[in-house]
C-alpha cells in the first residue's frame, strides 16, 4: 500500500527496544514537528480551502499524539530533552523542487508530508508487530493506523490540486530518492526515520 522501495529491516526493532527511551523521545519530536508542519502548510497555502479543511484536523491529531507520547515518556520516567536534528526530513526538503507555480510548490510539500507519514507508518507497524513490550505493541498499532490515513490524505490532496499523473510521476521520484537516501543515512536505531 505504501509503495516504499526499501523496507526497514525488522531487526531494527530489536535494537530500538533496547533504547526505548530514545525512540520515544524521537517519536515525541516527530509528532510535534508533524503538527508544526501542518500549521505551516495551512499558513503558507491559505488560499486553498481544501488544505485548511483537511489539514486542520491532522494538526489537532498530531498534537494529541505528541501529548500521548509525552504521557508515555513521563510514565516511564523519561524526559523530552533538547530537540534533535532530523537529517531524514532535511534531505527530503532539500530534494523538493524550488520555485514553479503555487500548485507545484504545494505538491512538493504534500509529497514530503506523505513520505514522512509513509515511513513512520512502516516503522510503527514493525514496532507493533515485533516489540516485546505488549503495551507498546498496542500503542504503536494505533499510531500505524493513523499515519497510514495521513499518508493517504496527503496523496489525495495532491491529486485534488494537480493532475493525478503528475502526482504519480513525482511520487515515484520521491520513492526512488527516499530509498537511495535511506541507504546513505547513518543507521540510527534510536530514531524513527
Amino acid at each position: 500500500m505504501l509503495g516504499l522501495k526499501l523496507a526497514t529491516d525488522p531487526r531494527w526493532v530489536n535494537i530500538a527496544e533496547k533504547q526505548i527511551d530514545e525512540i520515544l523521545i524521537d517519536h515525541a519530536f516527530c509528532e510535534q514537528k508533524a503538527a508544526t508542519s501542518g500549521i505551516a502548510l495551512i499558513v503558507k497555502f491559505s488560499e486553498y480551502p481544501e488544505i485548511i479543511e483537511a489539514v486542520a484536523p491532522v494538526v489537532a491529531e498530531e498534537w494529541g499524539h505528541f501529548r500521548k507520547v509525552m504521557k508515555e515518556l513521563k510514565k516511564r520516567g523519561f524526559e523530552l530533552g533538547k530537540m534533535r536534528k532530523d537529517e531524514y526530513v532535511n534531505k527530503l526538503q532539500a530534494f523538493a523542487r524550488k520555485g514553479g507555480t503555487r500548485e507545484h510548490q504545494l505538491l512538493e510539500q504534500l509529497l514530503i508530508c506523505a513520505m514522512i507519514e509513509a515511513r513512520s507508518c512502516e516503522r510503527f507497524r514493525l514496532l507493533s508487530l515485533h516489540i516485546n513490550d505488549e503495551n507498546l505493541k498496542d500503542f504503536y498499532h494505533e499510531f500505524m493506523v493513523s499515519e497510514a490515513g495521513h499518508y493517504r490524505l496527503f496523496i489525495d490532496l495532491a491529486e485534488s490540486i494537480v493532475p493525478k499523473e503528475t502526482v504519480k510521476e513525482r511520487w515515484q521520484e520521491y520513492l526512488n530518492f527516499e530509498a537511495e537516501m535511506i541507504q546513505t543515512l547513518e543507521y540510527r536505531a534510536d530514531r524513527m526515520h
